[in-house]
């Protein structure tokens, strides 16, 4: 074995000088193929901008430190183009936030009950005056039947809202809409793999749905389960408005928790 060896390796030597007297040379060693680098993300949105916008109101502005928005709007992972369908939409504070960031590619339709309209009528005629938002749209409707064509949407939100489908008695006897139902309406007009965006005040655990009517608060339990029973999928639960200090057992127009109150905040996906 070892002899065999020595002959391979004389063998080569030979074979290696006989091409140098020649003339020949060695062959270089051969180069890698350069690896393509893999191109860098476009940057998001900048969510910041939004909120810093000179056009918003002082009275938006005056509630952002507890608010949050930029963060917010960050979790939403809403984006320019976009399809946004506010639900319960109120006089517009995160409305004219997501029409900066869907831009003029992009449209919002403002959701509210027909019985909201007394309470939100004239702010939103004040905030939409002169077509200033000109990608919004309103529609009075119930939670049960959205406005809105099947699969038609990228993003839902319903910030500080889905109490208000047990709020029948603190609302004068009105009905928004059939809890059972009102989930099952979101998945329909959301697009597979569009985002439904929750936000609500705590209510204290095992407190029943109906706290809806006095503290405007829910365990976010029960809400957890009506999303799971429409179908979607808990993409992310964020602590970002969590406040322990807050009195789960204060309704939230209390002055002592009024505008700081402990709420949840979760994104779901269709699948």
């Amino acid at each position: 074995m070892t002899n065999n060896l020595w002959k391979i390796a004389g063998a080569s030597l030979a074979a290696l000088a006989f091409a140098t007297a020649c003339g020949g040379e060695t062959p270089a060693p051969v180069e890698p193929a350069p690896v393509a680098e893999t191109p860098a993300p476009p940057p998001g949105p900048d969510y910041a901008s939004f909120v810093a916008s000179t056009g918003r109101t002082a009275d938006d502005t005056a509630k952002d430190a507890n608010r949050k928005p930029a963060d917010v709007l960050a979790f939403t992972k809403v984006a320019s183009g976009q399809t946004v369908f506010e639900m319960e939409a109120g006089a517009g504070y995160y409305t004219e936030l997501l029409s900066l960031a869907v831009g003029p590619t992009g449209k919002v339709i403002m959701q509210a009950p027909k019985e909201f309209e007394g309470f939100y009528k004239d702010p939103l005629a004040a905030r939409l005056k002169d077509n200033r938002l000109a990608n919004v749209t309103v529609s009075w409707s119930p939670f049960d039947k959205l406005d809105a064509a099947d699969a038609s949407v990228d993003v839902v939100t319903w910030f500080q809202g889905p109490h208000e489908l047990y709020c029948a008695k603190a609302c004068g006897g009105a009905v928004m809409g059939d809890p059972a139902k009102a989930f099952a309406e979101v998945a329909r007009i959301l697009k597979p793999g569009g985002s439904f965006i929750i936000m609500d005040h705590v209510a204290p655990a095992g407190t029943p749905t109906t706290s809806g009517n006095d503290l405007h608060r829910i365990d976010p339990l029960p809400v957890k389960a009506m999303a799971t029973t429409a179908g979607f999928a808990l993409d992310e639960e964020s602590p970002l408005l969590a406040n322990p200090a807050d009195d789960h057992t204060k309704g939230v127009f209390d002055p002592a928790v009024q505008g700081k109150t402990d709420q949840f905040l979760l994104r779901y996906k269709k699948p």
